[in-house]
Order: structure tokens, then C-alpha cells, then sequence
């Protein structure tokens, strides 16, 4: 008996036969010059003609249908892997080119299946069996096409994506009609003969709509992008993982027997767990990102995102964000998905020292961690070094001998990038290892290398800063020196009325009263201003000479006596080439120093010593002592200080004498131990110019 969704079925499935017929050979028609796109637009469009011919005179499940169904929708996958591949503008990833081999793979299972079926229309299992793996393939095919759909759209520049939308949108609802077909007749294992029925009507609307398509579309251009997007994959993923968990838990129930439902539930349960475990887990995800970059695209990097992302990490200071130099080191890090770096700057004599971490707080780095030509060599050559390959011996541009033994020995170290800004080395940038360890490709090493010539020019503006602020600190208190100038100014005026006056009034006893007054109180302001300006009150520098440095140092002990307790335990006879006032002056600072940072009882030593050809003065406290951080980033910088009112000068003052007299000044503290000032100065017999670097170095 005819029922009406026959004539439905018969009647929509015959229109939309012919409409895509007529379509097909429109389109045959109108383009002389066919290209490969056009060529198969007229095949999908003609395979989908017969697909619908067929089901109206053979019906839904016959097997003539069946083929014709799996011809039109490899048509049409066919149609749109032609369109991705004539695409301009774009760098092809290999992701979607394995999905469509593998959807190409499921068509030819599905032909393969559905040929399998007369053969066992007697066996009710091995027929049940089969049925229930072709409704399978034509899930799986569904989902996967859907995916390419959203695909192939979102890849599409913005410009030119009008010109696919509605045969994408055709060809989404012809999937997703047919995603839905199959999975309500696997749920409710029944045909729902509704839905079978209306496939008819439903192309018979999309046919008018791929006309109109390719109206406005007639050369089938398309501009594409590189936002070829994880959440495709994603989708793929997702996809196939319910699929999968589907196709094996019916084969359970079909050949499990009495324990069908048990080997269910387990499946389920441990590909439940095994989900759980996988996805949180970073080192799957780092896995998960280096595999999918390497095997599905030509290109490992996004260059918008990832710029995007360093811009955005280094420019965006705030309150809650990290200190410049630690984002310097995440922006790089970041890249190539290292967890952990350290950067290395020159200092003021050019060798590089450590500046800051991230992430990585266990790795030892000397005061000096490199040597002069390692700097000189990163330099010349802005060569990006690939720890692995060096320590195996393949590193034919590097000389291993310019690399410190201690990043050469660390495991841990991956990769060396020098930041190099105009000839001149800003840094030195150390990676650590990554959690999947990989070797660094071409275009790992262009992408290191431009965003290190880009950190080295943040660094250089950061320097820079730092200088002008100084500066514009040095200029402020220039300005306050006016005020205290204005006042020196008002005193000398006084003292020269008082000195006028003198000369008429001496001999008036109340005058001389009122004078010593005027003097007294003339001579109070004048210290005050003197204690004010004491750090800044350097005398006429007079030209080096032979000092005993015995007598320098009894000298300074019997000034500094009244104040603190001083100790001397060990003072060689030496005699140093210098300038007695500067070197009074560094060591009233340091003892000021060491007496700001000491209690009553704690003693201050001063010893001498000599150190090749040079003279050690040290001036040791056992007071609060001082960070790392503290002595690198702030003791000798200018109006930075850590005591109440001080001026912050002290230190830097010092440095800056015994540099004038070819000296040098170091420093070590221990936090909650002491410090340690020792002021190096030249022997007297040894001229300064005798003197080379690498001695007064050592």
C-alpha cells in the first residue's frame, strides 16, 4: 500500500533528481574554459542528481542507492579538497589533507560493507553485524565532513568568505540532515521513514541555492588565511573519540555474550579515566602541540599569534604582572614552550652577569658567567646555540671553548639565544629544556632570532631609561642645590655685615656677645648644610701618589674611633699609588656604611692585604649584610638607598673614586651575616698604565 511519505519520497527525490540535473548541465554550459574546480562542482552536482534519481525509483536501502549515496558525497568531498588546494595566499597544513584521505578511506569501507550485505542476507547476525557497521562509517563520515565544512569556511579570508557561505551552508545541512538520519536509526534501532522521506524536499530546496551560489561566485576564487584552527582538530578529535567509544561498545554487545554489558561498562569507565589523566596533563598537551605542529602543518608557527602574544607579554606592565626583565624571558620562553629561563647583561666592564630568572631559581650562575669572549663571540656571530648538538660534538659554527663550563655541563640548559642590538650584545638569553625535548628546525632559529633582535632593542630602550632617569634625579637635585645654595648665600652675606661691623664695635662688650651669637648660630647652619652635603663635598682631587696604606688606615680609626669600635688585624706594610683625600673619602663611606648596618657591640675590621699587584682594603661588618638582587640591581645605583633620609650616594660615590684612580670596588654580603667592602687599589711601584686589564681584572 502507498502511503502519502511514499509519494513524498517519490515526488521530492524525483524534483531534486532533476533539478541538480539541470544544474549540472547549466553549469557545463556556462563555463568554456573549465578549470579542476569547475570540473568537479559539475561531477558532485551530477553524482547527487543520480543519487536522488536513484532512491525514487529503486528506493532508500537498495543497493544502487547506497552506492549512489557514497558517490555523492565523494563528490563532493572531492569538490571541496580541489577548492582548499586552488586557494591563494595560504601555507598548506597537512592536518586537513589527512583528514580527508582518511574520509576518503571510510567512503571506500562504507562501498566495501555495503557490498558485503546480499552476500549475508542469510545470516541474521553477520547481517545485523554489518548493517550496524555501515550506519557506523556514515556517522563517522557525517561528523568528519561537517568538520571540513567548518573548516574550510574559517580558513577563508573575511574578503572572499561571501562567496562560499551558501554552499557551505548547502552542504552543512545536507551532512548534518544525514548525521542525524543515521543516529536516530542507531539509537532507536528502527527506520524513522519520516525523516528518510523528507531528504527529498529538504535537496530539492538546496539545488536553487548552490545555483545561486554559483551566480555569484563564477570563478570560485577563494583568499585563504592561516587560521587553520586547533578547534577543527578539536572537533575531529571529539568526533572520533564518541565514535570510537560507539563502534566498540556495539562490538562488545554483539560478541560479548553473557558478559556483554560488564566488558561495556569497563570500556567506558577506562576511556573515561584514561581522558581524565591525559587531557590536564601538560606534558601531553606539550606532546599534543609539537606533533600536530610537525605532522599536520607546513609551518610551525602562527606569526600573528604569536607576535600578538610577545607584544602583549612584554608591553603589559601592571601591578599584579612580573618585573620587566622576568617577561623578557617569558615572552621568548613562551615560544618555543621552554618552562623556565634566565637572562644574562652586560655589566658596566662589559662581561655578562646575571640579571634575572623565571621560573628556574636552581641553577648556579657565577658572578661573572662568562668570559670576555664568549661575549665578543655572540657578538660577531648572533649565533644561536643548541646545547645538545654542541655537547654532542655537531656544532661546526661554535666554538665549544668560548662556552662556559657551566652551561656546557647543565643538562638542564637547552638553548642559548643572544640578544644583539645594533652590533652589540644587549644579553644573553638561556632556555630551559622543554617538557617533550625536540631539536630546534630552520624555523625555529629564524623566529628565536628576530624576537631576540626585538628583546634586544626593548633592552636597549630600557637602559636607556634608566640612564635618563638618572638624569632627570641628577637634575632635581640640582635644583635642590639652589635652595641650599639661596641659604649658603644668606649666610655669607650675615657673616660679611657681622665682619663690617666689626671694625667700628669691637671693643662694645654686649656687640662681642650679640657676635659670638651670630657666629654661633652662622656656624650651626653651616654644618647643617655640611651634613647635608657631606656625600657631595669632594675636595680638589690632587694627582696620585705613593701612600702608606698602615698610616691611611690609623688615620681613618682615629676619626671614626668616637663613633664605633674599629678593629685592624691585619695591615701588611704596603704602599699604593693614589689620592690620599679620595681614598680617606671611600673608606669614611664605607665605615659610615658598615656603621649604619651594625649594632653597638658588633666590631668593624679594616684590613690590608696584598693581591698581586694590586693592595686589598677591606672594611668587614657583621651587621643585616645584603641580597643579590640589592648589590646587583641597586647599591651603586644613584639616590637609591636603603636607610631612612639617606641621600643613596655613598656607594655610588665610592665606586666612582676608586675608578678615577684605576681601582676598582667589590662587594660581598651575606643576608643576616655581614658584608664585605674591599677597595682595590695599584701598588705604588707599578705605574697604572703598566697595568693591564686582564691583571687589574684578576
Amino acid at each position: 500500500m502507498v502511503t502519502l511519505l511514499d509519494y513524498i519520497s517519490l515526488f521530492g527525490h524525483g524534483i531534486a533528481a532533476a533539478l541538480f540535473g539541470a544544474l549540472a548541465i547549466w553549469q557545463y554550459q556556462r563555463t568554456a574554459d573549465r578549470n579542476d574546480k569547475h570540473i568537479w562542482l559539475i561531477i558532485a552536482i551530477a553524482l547527487t542528481s543520480f543519487w536522488a534519481l536513484s532512491i525514487a525509483v529503486e528506493g532508500y536501502f537498495s543497493p544502487i542507492s547506497r552506492f549512489a549515496e557514497t558517490l555523492r558525497n565523494f563528490g563532493w568531498l572531492a569538490f571541496m579538497f580541489i577548492l582548499l588546494r586552488a586557494g591563494e595566499g595560504r601555507d598548506e597544513p597537512k592536518t586537513v589533507n589527512t583528514i580527508y584521505v582518511a574520509l576518503t578511506f571510510v567512503l571506500v569501507g562504507q562501498m566495501l560493507v555495503d557490498s558485503l550485505l546480499p552476500a549475508f542476507a542469510g545470516s541474521p547476525r553477520l547481517e545485523g553485524v554489518t548493517l550496524y557497521t555501515s550506519l557506523v562509517l556514515r556517522m563517522i563520515f557525517a561528523v568528519g565532513a561537517l568538520v571540513l565544512v567548518h573548516n574550510l569556511y574559517s580558513i577563508t579570508a573575511p574578503e572572499t568568505r561571501w562567496g562560499i557561505r551558501l554552499p557551505m551552508a548547502s552542504l552543512a545541512a545536507i551532512w548534518t540532515f544525514d548525521l542525524n538520519l543515521y543516529t536516530i536509526t542507531y539509537l532507536t534501532q528502527q527506520t524513522p521513514v519520516e525523516l528518510y522521506a523528507m531528504r527529498g524536499p529538504m535537496m530539492a530546496v538546496i539545488a536553487p541555492i548552490l545555483a545561486l551560489a554559483s551566480i555569484r561566485n563564477t570563478e570560485w576564487n577563494l583568499k585563504l588565511s592561516r587560521s587553520v584552527a586547533f578547534r577543527s582538530l578539536s572537533l575531529v578529535a571529539i568526533g572520533s573519540y564518541l565514535l570510537m567509544m560507539v563502534v566498540i561498545a556495539t562490538a562488545l554487545q554483539i560478541i560479548g555474550g553473557d558478559y556483554a554489558r560488564l566488558a561495556q561498562i569497563s570500556f567506558l569507565f577506562g576511556a573515561t579515566i584514561g581522558a581524565l589523566l591525559l587531557l590536564p596533563s601538560g606534558r601531553f598537551r606539550a606532546w599534543f602541540k609539537v606533533k600536530l605542529a610537525k605532522n599536520f602543518f607546513q609551518h610551525r608557527y602562527d606569526y600573528r599569534s604569536e607576535w600578538i602574544r610577545f607584544t602583549n607579554t612584554i608591553g603589559r606592565p601592571g601591578a599584579d604582572s612580573a618585573p620587566f626583565h622576568e617577561r623578557v624571558i617569558k615572552a621568548i620562553a613562551d615560544i618555543t614552550d621552554s618552562p623556565a629561563g634566565l637572562l644574562l647583561v652586560p655589566d658596566d666592564a662589559g662581561q655578562l652577569v646575571l640579571q634575572s630568572r623565571w621560573n628556574w631559581s636552581s641553577v648556579e650562575v657565577p658572578a661573572r658567567a662568562c668570559m670576555a669572549r664568549t661575549s665578543a663571540f655572540f657578538e660577531d656571530t648572533s649565533h644561536i646555540v643548541e646545547f645538545d648538538t654542541l655537547r654532542a660534538g655537531q656544532d661546526d659554527k661554535c666554538d665549544a671553548a668560548v662556552i662556559p663550563d657551566w652551561m656546557n655541563q647543565d643538562e638542564r640548559i637547552w638553548v642559548a639565544v643572544p640578544l644583539v642590538h645594533f652590533d652589540r650584545l644587549a644579553g644573553l638569553m638561556l632556555l630551559a629544556r622543554p617538557r617533550v625535548n625536540r631539536k630546534l628546525d630552520w624555523e625555529d632559529l629564524d623566529m628565536l632570532r628576530v624576537v631576540g633582535r626585538q628583546v634586544a632593542s626593548y633592552l636597549a630602550e630600557y637602559r636607556s631609561q634608566e640612564s635618563l632617569s638618572e638624569v632627570q634625579r641628577f637634575d632635581e637635585f640640582n635644583r635642590r642645590m639652589a635652595f641650599i645654595m639661596h641659604d649658603i648665600k644668606n649666610l655669607v652675606s650675615q657673616l660679611s655685615l657681622l665682619a663690617r661691623n666689626a671694625k667700628r664695635h669691637a671693643d662694645n662688650p654686649e656687640f662681642q656677645v650679640d657676635m659670638i651669637d651670630t657666629l654661633q648660630d652662622s656656624a650651626d647652619k653651616m654644618n647643617g648644610l655640611l651634613e647635608r652635603l657631606s656625600q657631595h663635598n669632594k675636595s680638589n682631587p690632587e694627582e696620585p701618589k705613593s701612600v702608606k696604606v698602615g698610616e691611611l688606615i690609623q688615620s681613618t680609626i682615629e676619626k671614626k674611633r668616637l663613633l664605633h669600635k674599629l678593629e685592624s688585624n691585619q695591615v701588611e706594610d704596603l704602599t699604593v699609588f693614589a689620592d690620599p683625600a679620595r681614598v680617606d673619602q671611600i673608606l669614611g663611606h664605607l665605615i659610615q656604611n658598615a656603621i649604619d648596618a651594625s649594632t653597638e657591640e658588633q666590631p668593624i675590621t679594616i684590613n690590608a692585604h696584598r693581591r698581586d699587584l694590586s693592595v686589598a682594603i677591606e672594611v668587614c661588618d657583621r651587621g643585616t649584610g645584603m641580597s643579590n638582587e640589592f648589590i646587583r640591581s641597586q647599591l651603586f645605583k644613584p639616590f637609591v638607598s636603603s636607610k631612612q633620609g639617606g641621600f643613596g650616594i655613598g656607594a655610588y660615590e665610592a665606586r666612582e673614586l676608586a675608578q678615577a684612580m684605576k681601582g676598582r670596588l667589590e662587594v660581598e654580603s651575606v643576608e643576616g651575616v655581614g658584608s664585605r667592602f674591599t677597595l682595590i687599589l695599584p701598588l705604588a711601584k707599578h705605574l697604572p698604565e703598566e697595568i693591564s686589564a686582564d691583571e687589574r681584572a684578576a
